[in-house]
């Protein structure tokens, strides 16, 4: 299921999912995102972490289908990341997280950060069993129409605010001209 950052909160709040797929190439984004899902699992009770790196042809993608089936010493439930920044697991890859989909289990909740996909990266078999196994969340560039609503939704998220009415909205347009971009 695809859904936006925004659009998170909510979906967190039904319960967590086995699997969560973060995509874009908006880092902060991204960031938030696992941090806010970490957050929702270390409060259900998922206490020990495991971080993969994929990178290149000759990762082991056994021993991250073994990590998730592995009983922890210290807790029951585990949260498992799976990072991979190239966007393309290759092969052996494809074919490991299509197993790892099919294995998952409600004591691991597994995090998998990619960059942008393109359009075959979408369309492909391992794409769609994460995303048919849990949630995606595409982390897509705020446009600069939508900066200064953004950069406001911050403010207040921090309890902080610009003035009100049109001092407000040029304050924000202003900020937003500054930092377009970076």
């Amino acid at each position: 299921m695809q859904i936006k950052p925004d659009q998170l909160a909510a979906s967190l709040a039904r319960g967590l999912k086995n699997i969560y797929t973060i995509h874009g190439d908006e880092p902060l984004q991204a960031q938030e995102v696992a941090d806010a899902i970490r957050t929702a699992a270390r409060t259900a009770g998922h206490s020990e972490r495991s971080v993969f790196a994929v990178s290149g042809a000759h990762f082991d993608w056994g021993a991250v289908i073994a990590a998730s089936q592995s009983m922890s010493l210290f807790s029951d439930r585990q949260i498992v990341e799976i990072r991979i920044p190239s966007g393309k697991p290759g092969k052996d890859g494809s074919t490991g997280l299509q197993r790892y989909c099919e294995a998952s289990s409600d004591e691991v909740v597994t995090i998998v950060t990619l960059p942008r996909l393109d359009f075959s990266q979408s369309k492909s078999a391992w794409f769609a069993a994460l995303d048919a196994a849990g949630v995606s969340v595409r982390v897509e560039p705020i446009e600069r129409a939508q900066l200064p609503r953004w950069l406001a939704q911050r403010l207040a998220a921090q309890q902080q605010r610009v003035a009100d009415g049109d001092e407000g909205e040029r304050s924000l347009a202003f900020v937003a001209d500054r930092v377009e971009g970076n």
